[in-house]
């Protein structure tokens, strides 16, 4: 059983006050025909009137940031970020496309089916769930005794709080390794709600759509555009150093291909068919 950790003191979680901080270890498959699994930390912060849900190493990136009052640390996976009010299912979504930070809200209601199975992780009793959502069928196991409804993305909604949730097939699993109580909210300006300082584009999931076929098409056009002979050496795609301008069509073509590979969102009704 995978690790997981925490013993809570359920009554000093305060809900209302302060802001509840869950880490998640999320395992996944960028190829859902690979047996191997990418692993990422990412942080649930449940604040008194809103969730935000984003990678955890965004957090390393906005404290090293903040310490020398600039953008200069980079951030931004491939994985959106998420926002929405306490108790809703009215989702903002952040997501990196190409070089550019794009925002659209998203109604994710969630309906879940609760069973009477449980089992015991540490000292904590956790409780069975399933749902269908994004294209895949969910379990959910979460502990009752914590009034908090939330869970790791958008899952959401259940009568307490998720420790362990992953999909049938197991290309997505996420567990609860860690919780902390902040004494005040923490301030996101800087790696959610900004991208580098600029504010995100706002576009429905309709041009989200074309914004990533128009990627997919030309991966490299930016990189292209900016190329001068007198660079040479000085740029690099997939480990190869780019000498002369030619060079990018073949990598245009590898890099469509790992896409195609790659193409394996958690939400699988809204993959790109590319």
């Amino acid at each position: 059983m995978k690790r997981i950790l925490l013993l809570m003191v359920l009554m000093n979680l305060c809900i209302n006050a302060q802001t509840n901080r869950f880490i998640y270890e999320l395992q996944f498959k960028r190829d859902s025909t690979q047996s191997n699994f990418v692993k990422l930390n990412f942080v649930l912060d449940v604040n008194p009137k809103d969730v935000k849900f984003y990678e955890y190493y965004y957090l390393e990136s906005d404290s090293i940031n903040k310490v020398k009052g600039n953008y200069e640390h980079q951030y931004g996976g491939d994985f959106p970020t998420v926002k929405r009010e306490r108790n809703s299912f009215r989702n903002q979504n952040y997501e990196l496309i190409n070089f550019d930070m794009f925002s659209y809200t998203s109604e994710d209601k969630i309906n879940w089916s609760l069973l009477s199975e449980t089992k015991r992780v540490g000292e904590n009793t956790l409780q069975k769930a399933t749902a269908n959502f994004g294209g895949r069928s969910w379990t959910a196991w979460f502990n009752k005794e914590i009034n908090i409804q939330e869970g790791p993305y958008k899952f959401n909604g259940l009568p307490g709080l998720i420790f362990e949730l992953r999909d049938t097939k197991s290309n997505f699993i996420f567990t609860l390794v860690k919780n902390n109580k902040l004494k005040e909210t923490y301030d996101t300006t800087g790696i959610v709600e900004t991208f580098y300082g600029r504010k995100p584009l706002v576009i429905s999931e309709k041009i989200r759509e074309k914004k990533k076929k128009e990627f997919f098409n030309d991966p490299l056009a930016n990189m292209r555009n900016n190329f001068k002979e007198n660079m040479q050496g000085q740029m690099f795609v997939m480990g190869t150093k780019i000498t002369n301008i030619e060079q990018f069509n073949d990598l245009s073509k590898k890099l469509q291909e790992m896409f195609r590979k790659t193409n394996n969102p958690i939400e699988l009704n809204k993959a790109v068919k590319y």
